[in-house]
Protein backbone atom coordinates (compact mmCIF):
# COMPACT_ATOMS: atom_id res chain seq x y z
CA UNK A 1 0.00 0.00 0.00
CA UNK A 2 0.97 3.39 -1.04
CA UNK A 3 1.97 5.81 1.52
CA UNK A 4 2.76 9.74 1.60
CA UNK A 5 3.32 9.36 -2.08
CA UNK A 6 5.98 12.14 -3.44
CA UNK A 7 4.65 15.36 -4.70
CA UNK A 8 2.61 15.26 -8.59
CA UNK A 9 5.00 15.54 -12.20
CA UNK A 10 4.35 19.38 -12.14
CA UNK A 11 4.67 20.61 -8.65
CA UNK A 12 3.92 24.28 -9.65
CA UNK A 13 0.79 23.45 -10.81
CA UNK A 14 0.22 20.95 -7.47
CA UNK A 15 0.02 24.07 -5.48
CA UNK A 16 -1.73 27.12 -7.37
CA UNK A 17 -4.72 26.96 -6.16
CA UNK A 18 -4.01 27.14 -2.76
CA UNK A 19 -0.89 29.85 -3.26
CA UNK A 20 -3.34 31.82 -4.94
CA UNK A 21 -4.52 34.34 -2.24
CA UNK A 22 -8.41 33.61 -1.54
CA UNK A 23 -10.61 33.34 1.35
CA UNK A 24 -9.73 29.65 2.00
CA UNK A 25 -5.99 31.08 3.23
CA UNK A 26 -8.20 32.95 6.43
CA UNK A 27 -10.03 29.20 6.70
CA UNK A 28 -6.64 27.37 6.29
CA UNK A 29 -4.92 29.40 9.02
CA UNK A 30 -7.70 29.09 11.40
CA UNK A 31 -8.71 25.31 11.06
CA UNK A 32 -5.22 23.21 9.88
CA UNK A 33 -3.18 24.18 12.95
CA UNK A 34 -5.72 22.95 15.15
CA UNK A 35 -6.88 19.61 12.97
CA UNK A 36 -3.08 19.04 12.91
CA UNK A 37 -2.81 18.61 16.53
CA UNK A 38 -5.93 16.29 16.60
CA UNK A 39 -5.07 13.94 13.03
CA UNK A 40 -1.87 13.18 10.87
CA UNK A 41 -3.24 12.15 7.53
CA UNK A 42 -1.62 8.92 5.20
CA UNK A 43 -2.61 10.08 1.34
CA UNK A 44 -2.56 7.04 -0.72
CA UNK A 45 -2.38 7.64 -4.41
CA UNK A 46 -2.60 11.84 -3.86
CA UNK A 47 -1.12 12.04 -7.60
CA UNK A 48 -4.47 10.85 -8.87
CA UNK A 49 -5.74 14.22 -7.92
CA UNK A 50 -6.07 16.30 -10.73
CA UNK A 51 -4.18 19.44 -10.21
CA UNK A 52 -6.53 21.35 -12.73
CA UNK A 53 -9.46 21.79 -14.14
CA UNK A 54 -13.33 21.18 -12.50
CA UNK A 55 -14.17 18.00 -11.99
CA UNK A 56 -16.51 16.19 -9.02
CA UNK A 57 -14.49 14.59 -5.86
CA UNK A 58 -16.73 11.81 -4.86
CA UNK A 59 -15.47 10.45 -1.35
CA UNK A 60 -17.53 7.61 1.29
CA UNK A 61 -19.33 9.69 4.19
CA UNK A 62 -19.75 7.87 7.89
CA UNK A 63 -19.18 10.77 10.39
CA UNK A 64 -20.57 14.67 11.15
CA UNK A 65 -16.78 15.76 10.79
CA UNK A 66 -16.09 14.43 7.30
CA UNK A 67 -16.67 17.76 5.28
CA UNK A 68 -13.68 19.18 7.66
CA UNK A 69 -11.71 16.28 7.42
CA UNK A 70 -11.92 15.88 3.84
CA UNK A 71 -11.97 19.42 3.33
CA UNK A 72 -8.83 19.83 5.21
CA UNK A 73 -7.22 16.39 2.59
CA UNK A 74 -7.96 18.54 -0.36
CA UNK A 75 -6.39 21.66 0.48
CA UNK A 76 -3.32 19.80 1.45
CA UNK A 77 -3.17 18.24 -1.61
CA UNK A 78 -3.14 21.66 -3.52
CA UNK A 79 -7.04 22.25 -4.61
CA UNK A 80 -9.83 24.53 -2.46
CA UNK A 81 -12.87 22.21 -0.95
CA UNK A 82 -16.12 22.90 -2.53
CA UNK A 83 -19.31 21.51 -1.14
CA UNK A 84 -22.63 21.07 -1.51
CA UNK A 85 -24.44 22.72 1.01
CA UNK A 86 -28.16 22.87 1.69
CA UNK A 87 -29.58 25.97 0.42
CA UNK A 88 -31.16 26.91 3.53
CA UNK A 89 -27.72 27.63 5.42
CA UNK A 90 -27.44 30.32 3.21
CA UNK A 91 -29.81 32.72 4.50
CA UNK A 92 -28.25 32.59 7.85
CA UNK A 93 -26.40 36.20 7.37
CA UNK A 94 -22.83 35.11 8.83
CA UNK A 95 -22.94 31.40 8.19
CA UNK A 96 -24.59 32.40 4.61
CA UNK A 97 -21.75 34.93 3.90
CA UNK A 98 -19.10 32.62 4.50
CA UNK A 99 -20.45 29.91 2.64
CA UNK A 100 -21.08 32.00 -0.78
CA UNK A 101 -17.67 33.24 0.09
CA UNK A 102 -15.87 30.47 0.18
CA UNK A 103 -17.63 29.19 -3.38
CA UNK A 104 -19.70 26.68 -1.58
CA UNK A 105 -23.20 25.36 -3.96
CA UNK A 106 -26.40 25.85 -2.38
CA UNK A 107 -28.62 23.04 -2.85
CA UNK A 108 -32.30 24.00 -2.72
CA UNK A 109 -34.79 20.70 -1.65
CA UNK A 110 -36.20 18.44 -4.11
CA UNK A 111 -38.83 19.64 -6.75
CA UNK A 112 -37.95 23.60 -6.29
CA UNK A 113 -35.82 25.09 -9.15
CA UNK A 114 -32.45 27.00 -7.67
CA UNK A 115 -30.76 29.88 -10.15
CA UNK A 116 -28.07 30.07 -8.18
CA UNK A 117 -27.24 26.14 -7.77
CA UNK A 118 -27.32 25.93 -11.96
CA UNK A 119 -25.25 28.85 -11.76
CA UNK A 120 -22.51 27.58 -9.03
CA UNK A 121 -22.75 24.44 -11.16
CA UNK A 122 -21.38 26.56 -14.21
CA UNK A 123 -18.88 28.39 -12.47
CA UNK A 124 -17.33 25.12 -11.78
CA UNK A 125 -16.21 24.74 -15.70
CA UNK A 126 -15.37 28.29 -16.39
CA UNK A 127 -13.48 28.88 -13.45
CA UNK A 128 -12.20 24.82 -12.95
CA UNK A 129 -13.03 24.48 -9.34
CA UNK A 130 -13.20 21.15 -8.02
CA UNK A 131 -16.79 20.47 -5.91
CA UNK A 132 -16.80 17.77 -3.33
CA UNK A 133 -20.07 15.67 -3.56
CA UNK A 134 -20.83 12.72 -0.65
CA UNK A 135 -23.23 10.24 -3.68
CA UNK A 136 -24.75 8.35 -0.72
CA UNK A 137 -26.35 12.07 0.12
CA UNK A 138 -26.31 11.10 4.05
CA UNK A 139 -24.14 9.34 6.27
CA UNK A 140 -23.36 5.48 5.45
CA UNK A 141 -26.60 3.06 7.21
CA UNK A 142 -24.15 0.52 6.51
CA UNK A 143 -23.92 -1.34 9.94
CA UNK A 144 -19.59 -1.83 8.98
CA UNK A 145 -19.17 1.62 7.47
CA UNK A 146 -19.50 0.32 3.98
CA UNK A 147 -20.46 2.62 1.79
CA UNK A 148 -24.47 2.18 1.05
CA UNK A 149 -26.69 2.60 -1.83
CA UNK A 150 -25.97 6.01 -3.69
CA UNK A 151 -27.72 8.92 -5.67
CA UNK A 152 -27.58 10.40 -8.27
CA UNK A 153 -26.79 13.75 -8.03
CA UNK A 154 -22.77 13.64 -8.18
CA UNK A 155 -22.92 11.35 -11.32
CA UNK A 156 -25.93 13.78 -12.87
CA UNK A 157 -23.36 16.90 -12.29
CA UNK A 158 -20.47 15.03 -13.72
CA UNK A 159 -22.20 14.11 -17.04
CA UNK A 160 -24.95 17.66 -17.38
CA UNK A 161 -21.27 19.49 -17.14
CA UNK A 162 -18.92 16.79 -18.87
CA UNK A 163 -16.53 17.21 -16.11
CA UNK A 164 -14.63 13.87 -14.25
CA UNK A 165 -16.12 12.62 -11.43
CA UNK A 166 -12.77 10.64 -9.29
CA UNK A 167 -14.18 8.29 -6.33
CA UNK A 168 -12.23 8.75 -3.39
CA UNK A 169 -12.04 7.16 0.39
CA UNK A 170 -10.85 8.08 4.05
CA UNK A 171 -10.53 5.88 6.58
CA UNK A 172 -10.00 6.42 10.80
CA UNK A 173 -12.04 9.56 10.70
CA UNK A 174 -14.80 7.63 12.93
CA UNK A 175 -11.61 7.45 15.56
CA UNK A 176 -12.51 11.54 16.10
CA UNK A 177 -16.08 11.64 15.72
CA UNK A 178 -18.28 8.56 15.42
CA UNK A 179 -21.26 8.14 13.44
CA UNK A 180 -23.74 9.87 14.52
CA UNK A 181 -21.46 11.04 17.23
CA UNK A 182 -21.54 14.95 18.19
CA UNK A 183 -18.16 15.09 20.08
CA UNK A 184 -14.32 15.06 19.21
CA UNK A 185 -12.33 12.46 20.41
CA UNK A 186 -8.93 14.61 20.29
CA UNK A 187 -6.46 12.58 21.98
CA UNK A 188 -4.45 10.24 20.97
CA UNK A 189 -3.64 11.88 17.59
CA UNK A 190 -5.75 9.48 15.55
CA UNK A 191 -3.93 8.67 11.54
CA UNK A 192 -6.48 9.21 8.86
CA UNK A 193 -5.86 7.40 5.46
CA UNK A 194 -7.35 8.90 2.48
CA UNK A 195 -7.47 7.51 -1.03
CA UNK A 196 -7.78 8.99 -4.75
CA UNK A 197 -9.12 6.76 -7.13
CA UNK A 198 -9.15 7.16 -11.20
CA UNK A 199 -11.50 8.95 -12.36
CA UNK A 200 -14.90 7.27 -13.45
CA UNK A 201 -15.10 5.82 -16.64
CA UNK A 202 -18.46 7.90 -18.37
CA UNK A 203 -17.59 7.05 -21.62
CA UNK A 204 -20.94 5.18 -21.69
CA UNK A 205 -22.91 7.24 -20.44
CA UNK A 206 -21.65 10.85 -22.27
CA UNK A 207 -24.24 12.36 -24.85
CA UNK A 208 -26.85 10.13 -23.90
CA UNK A 209 -30.63 11.13 -22.47
CA UNK A 210 -29.99 11.05 -18.36
CA UNK A 211 -33.12 8.82 -17.42
CA UNK A 212 -33.40 7.59 -14.37
CA UNK A 213 -32.17 4.25 -15.05
CA UNK A 214 -28.77 6.30 -16.88
CA UNK A 215 -27.98 7.70 -13.61
CA UNK A 216 -28.83 4.60 -11.31
CA UNK A 217 -26.47 2.40 -13.31
CA UNK A 218 -23.26 4.98 -13.80
CA UNK A 219 -24.24 5.73 -9.99
CA UNK A 220 -23.80 2.11 -8.95
CA UNK A 221 -20.55 1.87 -10.76
CA UNK A 222 -19.29 5.20 -9.17
CA UNK A 223 -20.62 3.14 -5.09
CA UNK A 224 -18.52 0.12 -6.39
CA UNK A 225 -15.29 2.39 -7.35
CA UNK A 226 -15.41 3.93 -3.57
CA UNK A 227 -15.96 0.52 -2.01
CA UNK A 228 -13.43 -0.63 -3.91
CA UNK A 229 -11.03 2.05 -2.79
CA UNK A 230 -12.15 1.52 0.93
CA UNK A 231 -11.35 -1.85 0.74
CA UNK A 232 -7.68 -1.00 -0.17
CA UNK A 233 -7.81 1.28 2.96
CA UNK A 234 -9.01 -1.48 5.32
CA UNK A 235 -6.98 -4.70 3.91
CA UNK A 236 -10.79 -6.41 3.27
CA UNK A 237 -12.84 -7.27 0.61
CA UNK A 238 -16.27 -5.13 0.59
CA UNK A 239 -19.46 -6.35 0.69
CA UNK A 240 -20.32 -7.30 -2.60
CA UNK A 241 -23.58 -4.95 -2.85
CA UNK A 242 -24.16 -1.66 -1.30
CA UNK A 243 -26.22 -1.57 2.08
CA UNK A 244 -29.86 -0.30 0.74
CA UNK A 245 -31.74 1.52 3.48
CA UNK A 246 -35.00 1.14 1.82
CA UNK A 247 -34.51 -2.95 1.40
CA UNK A 248 -33.28 -2.81 5.13
CA UNK A 249 -36.34 -1.21 6.10
CA UNK A 250 -34.54 1.60 7.59
CA UNK A 251 -35.91 5.44 7.48
CA UNK A 252 -33.54 7.32 4.88
CA UNK A 253 -33.09 11.02 5.60
CA UNK A 254 -30.43 11.74 2.92
CA UNK A 255 -29.22 15.61 2.55
CA UNK A 256 -29.14 15.95 -1.03
CA UNK A 257 -31.93 13.97 -3.25
CA UNK A 258 -31.09 11.85 -6.66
Amino acid sequence: MQHDDPSPVHPVKARSETRRPSFFWLLAALVLPILSLMVRFRFHHRDRMPQAGAFVLAPNHYSEIDPVVMGAATWKMGRAPRFMAKASLFKNPVLGWLLRTSGQIPVERAGSKSHAALRAAEELVEKGRMVVVYPEGSLTRDPDLWPMRGKTGAVRIALERDIPIVPAAHWGTQELMGRYGKKLKPFPRKTIDVIIGEPLDLSEYRGKPLDQATLLKATGELMDAIAALLAELRDEPAPAERWDPTKHGQKETGRLDG
